[in-house]
């Protein structure tokens, strides 16, 4: 699975290179954002075994996207995202490297919360994807990878008509499957994940939909 997985983050970075070329043969008839968000993550305690669980609280997490808004409103997202879990006080020692690629819809809701000030935004997203858990250390033959699916919302604040800072809240519910045997899960994971980052959102191609 894990190598099902390496093919995944092959075909993301190539997707990447070919929109990316797409885009700019617009002459940007559509808003593209490629954006880059660092924060902290949560992990379930149900996602390890007894006698490995790892801390409530990580860092980092790293979020890589490239976003294409097909209208004002609605959007698909491909992003690729990295965290680190270590392990919590009094458990063994370990860190696990957990990673995730998906492609999301994007729903753009500044015309719910009107209410927002000037230059400010909420989006919303959510789609399926990929997981691979990469023990180190000590643990590496137990590593993991399964699918998933995704939910967040993005609060924009837009420092120019082309560039925004932004605040990701996401939650990422894996299917990942029971350890068989138990000690499979020593130094690994299988669970869901919660993530906070804070980014950058940069436009590729104007601002063809700033003034709707």
């Amino acid at each position: 699975m894990i190598t099902n997985y390496k093919y995944f983050k092959i075909l993301f970075f190539y997707s990447v290179f070919l929109l990316s070329n797409s885009f700019y043969a617009q002459e940007g008839t559509s808003l593209i954002k490629a954006q880059f968000g660092l924060g902290l993550n949560s992990p379930s305690k149900d996602g390890f075994v007894n006698n490995f669980e790892g801390k409530s609280l990580n860092f980092p997490t790293v979020d890589l996207g490239l976003q294409y808004m097909f209208n004002s409103e609605l959007g698909g997202k491909l992003d690729y995202s990295f965290s680190r879990i270590s392990n919590e006080d009094n458990n063994p020692t370990f860190k696990l490297n957990y990673s995730r690629i998906n492609l999301q819809l994007v729903y753009d809701a500044n015309n719910i919360f009107t209410f927002l000030p000037y230059r400010t935004g909420v989006f919303f997203h959510v789609g399926p994807g990929y997981s691979a858990v990469k023990p180190l250390g000590n643990y590496t033959q137990n590593k993991e990878s399964f699918f998933n699916v995704m939910g967040g919302m993005q609060f924009h604040y837009g420092v120019s008509d082309t560039f925004s800072i932004y605040t990701d809240v996401s939650y990422i519910n894996g299917f990942g499957k029971e350890f068989d045997p138990i000690t499979e899960g020593n130094g690994s994971f299988n669970g869901n994940l919660l993530t906070i980052t804070f980014g950058v959102s940069i436009s590729l191609s104007g601002c063809y939909f700033c003034d709707q």
